[in-house]
């Protein structure tokens, strides 16, 4: 792979990751603040995340992967996103907001598979060259942190002034940009151009009968459940951290991706020191640990404990879904593995976090007091013990098996 294509697929995937950090870790708050919206409505918008995750399959394996190149229907896909975006700017009613931000997603999922496409397609040796690439993704989303509390968007007067609404028309630009650049990356013919794919096919079905095994259908079941207390991250941390008055909250958010690299990296160690399940279980731990030190913290003395809970996703994510996927690849083998790897991903961003995200809505609308805050203690500490919960059966169930990493 040249300079020119690592050059275009890294600000591919800047742009990528860029765009949907831009305005979903605020958009919690805008919702809120700006439309007045209830915690149902809220958990309404976010859901559009897992409905768009339940759609992707369905768009990419019968439409995407068949007639066109993956390059031309994500520009396709990013300009579309940029015209739902800018009228999301304009947006003044959550009637309104709803419908747009339903089809950015059920557009914008599917760009995730797509760039990843793309990518594979240039390189020789994936396992080696997409960490390299991806990363720049990862550096996007903390950037686009950076500039919204750099730019003050998230400060409580200019949320009260309505300045939130600024990041869409941000994020309609960069969507243009990555749309129009699109059409100028290297060509990524389809990948199936003969031959039936089945709904089956499309949605993994072919790796339920993986089900039949006690432990990985212990580890589906927890992933469905462990997926509920993160939603209450994605949709309460940001207007959590504003209600509280934290200066600049989205940018101290960006700790969370910034310690996501840090500990993929240490993943592999970890796995192979202490194993499959010793390593999900510091996952499930963690988040019990982040929501307790949510629920105690404030934006004074103990700050420190907020921070602490941020920098505190690294490990819960990466320690619970990167090594779910590591097992999940063991587990399946060849024949199936696409099929296993689809199916997890429909069970956890489809309908766990739809789960959640209606749950945490709910919630959250149940602990609003008189003046408009919230009890944050209750909000957080019910995922936390969700989550306990959630470990201890897994704790319980699920035997210890060797899994070995494969060596690239």
């Amino acid at each position: 792979m040249n300079t020119k294509t690592k050059f275009q697929l890294s600000l591919m995937m800047f742009l990528q990751f860029f765009i949907w950090g831009g305005w979903f870790v605020t958009l919690g708050t805008f919702l809120g603040n700006n439309l007045g919206a209830s915690g149902a409505e809220t958990g309404m918008a976010f859901s559009t995340q897992s409905w768009g995750a339940i759609i992707a399959p369905f768009f990419i394996g019968l439409i995407a992967d068949r007639y066109f190149n993956a390059e031309k229907i994500l520009g396709v896909l990013h300009l579309i996103g940029a015209v739902l975006m800018y009228f999301m700017s304009q947006a003044t009613s959550f009637d309104a907001f709803y419908p747009l931000v339903f089809a950015y997603m059920v557009a914008y999922m599917p760009t995730l598979a797509l760039v990843n496409s793309v990518s594979f397609f240039q390189m020789k040796n994936p396992a080696k060259d997409f960490s390299m690439i991806r990363v720049f993704g990862t550096i996007g989303w903390i950037i686009a942190g950076l500039l919204i509390s750099y730019f003050q968007w998230d400060s409580t007067k200019s949320i009260d002034e309505g300045a939130l609404s600024n990041t869409f028309t941000m994020v309609a630009i960069a969507s243009l940009i990555l749309g129009v650049i699109s059409f100028t990356l290297p060509k990524t013919p389809p990948s199936q151009s003969d031959g039936a794919v089945s709904v089956s096919d499309i949605l993994g079905l072919d790796a339920l009968k993986l089900l039949k095994d006690r432990n990985f259908l212990m580890f589906f079941i927890t992933s469905i459940l462990i997926c509920i207390p993160l939603a209450f991250y994605y949709q309460q941390a940001n207007p959590f951290l504003v209600e509280l008055g934290m200066e600049n909250p989205t940018g101290k958010m960006t700790l969370g991706q910034i310690s996501e690299v840090l500990f993929m990296l240490l993943l592999p160690f970890f796995f192979k020191k202490f194993g499959f399940k010793k390593t999900l279980l510091v996952g499930m731990l963690a988040w019990a640990v982040r929501y307790t030190l949510f629920a105690y913290g404030n934006a004074g003395e103990q700050a420190f404990m907020l921070i602490i809970g941020i920098a505190l996703h690294g490990i819960c994510y990466d320690f619970f879904f990167v090594s779910g996927q590591i097992y999940t690849d063991f587990k399946a083998g060849e024949k199936i593995k696409s099929a296993a790897q689809g199916l997890i991903t429909l069970a956890t961003y489809g309908v766990g976090m739809l789960i959640g995200f209606w749950v945490a809505g709910k919630i959250s609308d149940q602990n609003m007091l008189a003046d408009g805050s919230h009890n944050w203690e209750v909000i957080w500490m019910l995922p936390a013990a969700f989550a306990l919960g959630v470990m201890v059966l897994f704790i319980l169930i699920f035997k210890n098996e060797t899994i070995e990493l494969k060596k690239e």
